[in-house]
């Protein structure tokens, strides 16, 4: 694990045209908007109250199978996460056939079915539509839970939860819910390790009992089939299903939007990049007169690629890879956010750019070619959905859930063309908000809060379950007397002493890799001998050797996929001034500054900065004087590319104190090491490293 492993990502954008003999002077006059001919549902209800949506279309031998619950939202309070659990274990079996025998049968048939809490989806040729629905009805009305899927389910939901502490844009989606809501309120709860951990598998059933109702379902069947014929069938299999005891509960009042602009902070030391959203509460229903035109404003402020703020926050500054806003409709409440992850050292930046872009489509009207661009890209994404049956289902639905009139889909086009430019900055005044607002960021605060503070906007300290909190302190006073020299002595005594350390000629290490969002888990076998050999091989169950990566002291080479790149002569100077297993035991005084005392993970320690081509930073917790984090970044395709590894889980190996857990995160991307066995001085060769 010695040696870095620096995650780059590319992004190649190709592009091709073609030229014609037109006349670029003038706007193209936009065509007639496409007729949308969208079948009108045959609707029905059975007495238990389900409501049954049906539409016939015969291009394909295809069914699909939607069934959607149209609750109103309520808080689960100390119970957080009983919804989550519950839609984890839907769909898997029933109370006459096993999860196996089940799982097995979609896949003979060559069917799609998945369920939440929210409701299930089947889609498989017409010919097995009867089976398929029998199948998604037993689920919905005799789903299987068992109290050993709910413990898996349970552990799976806690180890998800443990992935995302080090993630920012987690900490940001969960926190920014709870700051800009409430945590009052079921829009801005979450759940946490303590609300996991107070459910049952109990509360599960009870849940399953009470809130799968069919008064509150819609069932869309759309596909090739006969509907007269398909009645009597759905009546036969869902006409059983009874009301559970469900109480409705008033939907509590959102928190207010904040009297002026502030910015709500969260930090995480960790952070390589800070993610800002600028938000605030709005009302804004389907069915409101407003809901088209800001549907094209937004498309031009953050909605696409040449939209306001990407093209000002990515293409003009660099700041980001990408950057944009939106806007949600709800029957209750809804938010207007910008969002963007950005370097940190242009977080103040990149809040400035984001207050100007909104601004700018306040203030001055858009351009004809942009409302136009806008509103082409809305036609065409619109066309493309309808192929889908799923899309078509979500629009059956949306006309019933949100009292919409029959002809609101036919008629959205017209809509949207007929937006104009005034309207445009009518609703971006009304709906888009850098007054009475929160930028919301989450980001390293010794290195960013200094320049926001220059903004002048006031700022609020919360923790990452958006509790609020004082300002941490970001650097502290350095004891007198400690200096980058003694506390690397410090750590060298911690570890087992010059003498041991200069003893251990080899170390071979076991690791089991985590890769977030791999589907699979790699080992790896990482081997080092003095002064500087190195050799990594990373392998998966099934698939044998996925890479590789030697240094043998005098050149080395990375091998991926059978691809084998060797070392530039750079790479190969870099490694050759490597002296030793420990760095710490070859670092000369000059090569070493002290830079500051702060936090990291909640404990002190001391920031030592090393000199060398890259910035490398190494991080000493001040009391037991363990090594518990690094810091590399480097230059690669003109951006600036950060790893950090937090190093924890030291146990003695032949009296010598080796860290069994490393976490490396380089933009979005983590990865987690923890080492099953470390040999000193055994299972190693110089062929290991050829």
């Amino acid at each position: 694990m010695k040696n870095s492993i620096l995650l780059i990502l590319t992004i190649l954008l190709a592009s091709a045209g073609s030229y014609a003999q037109i006349d670029r002077s003038k706007q193209p006059e936009p065509g007639p908007a496409p007729k949308i001919n969208m079948e009108r549902p045959i609707e029905f209800s059975l007495d238990n109250g389900l409501n049954v949506l049906i539409v016939e279309n015969h291009k394909l031998p295809r069914v699909s199978i939607s069934l959607f619950f149209d609750r109103t939202p309520f808080l689960m309070k100390e119970k957080a996460g009983v919804t989550s659990l519950l839609g984890s274990m839907l769909g898997n079996g029933t109370q006459t056939i096993s999860k196996d025998d089940f799982n097995e049968e979609i896949d003979f048939l060559g069917a799609d079915l998945s369920f939440g809490f929210d409701g299930g989806y089947a889609s498989s040729l017409s010919k097995y539509f009867e089976r398929m629905l029998e199948l998604l009805a037993d689920a919905t009305m005799n789903s299987l839970l068992t109290p050993e899927e709910f413990e898996k389910e349970k552990e799976r939901l806690l180890e998800g939860l443990k992935s995302q502490e080090k993630s920012v844009d987690a900490v940001a989606s969960i926190a920014g819910g709870a700051l800009a809501y409430g945590r009052n309120h079921p829009y801005g709860e979450f759940e946490n390790e303590a609300t996991i951990n107070n459910v049952s598998f109990e509360d599960v059933q009870e849940y399953y009992k009470n809130f799968f109702n069919p008064k509150q379902a819609y069932l869309v069947i759309i596909g090739d089939i006969n509907p007269e014929k398909v009645k009597p069938i759905i009546e036969s299999r869902f006409n059983s299903w009874e009301n559970g005891s469900i109480t409705e509960i008033p939907m509590p009042d959102a928190q207010s939007n904040p009297k002026a602009l502030e910015i709500n902070f969260i930090d995480m030391p960790n952070a390589v990049q800070s993610n800002i959203s600028l938000t605030s509460n709005v009302s804004l229903k389907m069915n409101d007169s407003d809901y088209h035109a800001v549907l094209i404003a937004n498309k031009i402020l953050g909605g696409g690629f040449n939209s306001y703020l990407n093209m000002n926050l990515r293409e003009e500054h660099g700041y980001t890879y990408g950057a944009g806003s939106s806007v949600g409709a709800d029957k209750y409440i809804t938010r207007f956010k910008t969002g963007a992850s950005v370097r940190n050292e242009v977080t103040d930046s990149a809040v400035v750019q984001t207050i100007k872009e909104v601004k700018r489509i306040q203030e001055n009207p858009v351009e004809e070619e942009a409302l136009a661009n806008a509103k082409a890209k809305y036609v065409g994404d619109f066309v493309l959905a309808l192929e889908r049956p799923s899309t078509i289902a979500q629009y059956a639905i949306n006309i019933k859930a949100n009292n919409l009139p029959a002809d609101f889909y036919a008629e959205y086009l017209k809509k949207i063309n007929a937006v104009t430019v005034e309207d445009v900055q009518r609703v971006a005044n009304k709906y888009f908000n850098a007054e009475n607002a929160r930028f919301i960021v989450v980001g390293k605060g010794s290195d960013v809060i200094e320049n926001l503070e220059k903004t002048g906007i006031p700022i609020n300290y919360f923790d990452r379950e958006a509790n609020a909190v004082e300002k941490p302190e970001f650097q502290k006073p350095i004891p007198a007397g400690v200096t980058a020299q003694s506390i690397i002595l410090d750590y060298i005594d911690a570890i087992g002493g010059s003498k041991s350390l200069s003893g251990v000629k080899t170390i071979l290490t076991n690791v089991d890799i985590s890769i977030q969002g791999a589907p699979f888990k790699p080992s790896g076998v990482i081997k080092t001998m003095s002064p500087n050999k190195e050799s990594m091989e990373m392998s998966v169950e099934g698939m044998g050797t996925i890479m590789k990566q030697k240094f043998d002291g005098k050149t080395g080479y990375a091998e991926q996929q059978g691809r084998k790149t060797e070392m530039t002569a750079d790479e190969i100077a870099e490694k050759q001034k490597e002296k030793g297993l420990f760095p710490e035991t070859y670092l000369s005084e000059d090569a070493v500054s002290l830079v500051s005392l702060i936090s990291v993970n909640g404990s002190d320690a001391y920031k030592i900065k090393v000199a060398g081509k890259n910035d490398s930073y190494r991080y000493y917790d001040a009391t037991s004087f363990m090594l518990i984090r690094t810091e590399v970044s480097q230059e690669a395709r003109g951006q600036k590319i950060t790893q950090i590894t937090d190093i924890s889980d030291y146990r003695s190996v032949n009296g010598i104190q080796m860290p069994h857990k490393k976490v490396i995160t380089a933009g979005p991307q983590i990865i987690t090491f923890d080492a099953s066995e470390i040999k000193i001085n055994e299972g190693v060769s110089k062929k290991d490293f050829k």
